[in-house]
C-alpha cells in the first residue's frame, strides 16, 4: 500500500505499534511450524509458513492512518503476482490506497471475510484482518523486508 511517509509522519506519532500477529488468527494457526513476520515501508506485513506459504496485509500504523476502512478490493485467486505489482486496494472514508505485494507468488486465498466486514481490517490489521495468501516463488527473497525491531526502528524515524 502506498502511504506517503512524510504525511503519515506529521499525522501519526508512534513510540509502539504493537506489531504482533494475533495468537488466535488463522494466520498464527494456518501451521505448527516457525512463522516469519516482516514488514515492508509501505506499512503491509508478510507472516511466511514453513510450506512457502503467507498471508499479507496492512498494519496497524497503516490501519490508523487510513481511518475507518469502508472496502477492501481483492484479487482474484491464481493470479501471478511479482514483488511490488498492485494486488488490491483499501478505501477507508480519508481516501483510497493501493496494496503492494512485498513478494512475489500466486495468489492462493483471499480473505473473503472483509467483502462484508471491511472494518475488519481496522479491528485487527495483524489476524482476522489479513487480505491475501501467497504462494511464494521458489527464488524469492525476503531479505528486503524488515523483522519487527527494524521496523518500529524505521516507524521512529519517520
Amino acid at each position: 500500500m502506498e502511504i506517503r511517509n512524510n504525511i503519515i509522519g506529521k499525522l501519526f506519532q508512534s513510540t509502539s505499534t504493537g506489531n504482533k500477529l494475533n495468537p488466535n488468527s488463522i494466520v498464527s494457526n494456518y501451521s505448527k511450524g516457525p512463522i516469519t513476520l516482516k514488514f515492508t515501508e509501505d506499512h503491509e506485513w508478510l507472516a511466511s509458513h514453513p510450506d512457502h506459504t503467507a498471508f499479507v496485509g496492512i498494519t496497524p500504523y497503516a490501519s490508523d492512518a487510513i481511518g475507518d476502512v469502508t472496502y477492501v478490493e481483492l484479487p482474484e485467486i491464481g493470479d501471478k503476482i511479482e514483488e511490488g505489482d498492485i494486488i488490491g486496494s483499501i478505501e477507508s472514508v480519508k481516501s483510497s490506497n493501493d496494496i503492494y505485494a512485498p513478494i512475489g507468488g500466486e495468489v492462493i486465498a483471499i480473505n473473503e471475510t472483509l467483502n462484508d466486514d471491511a472494518p475488519l481490517v481496522n479491528q485487527d490489521p495483524l489476524g482476522d484482518g489479513w487480505i491475501v495468501q501467497i504462494k511464494i516463488d521458489e527464488n524469492a527473497d525476503l531479505s528486503g523486508l524488515r523483522n519487527e525491531q527494524e521496523y518500529e526502528s524505521f516507524l521512529k524515524e519517520e
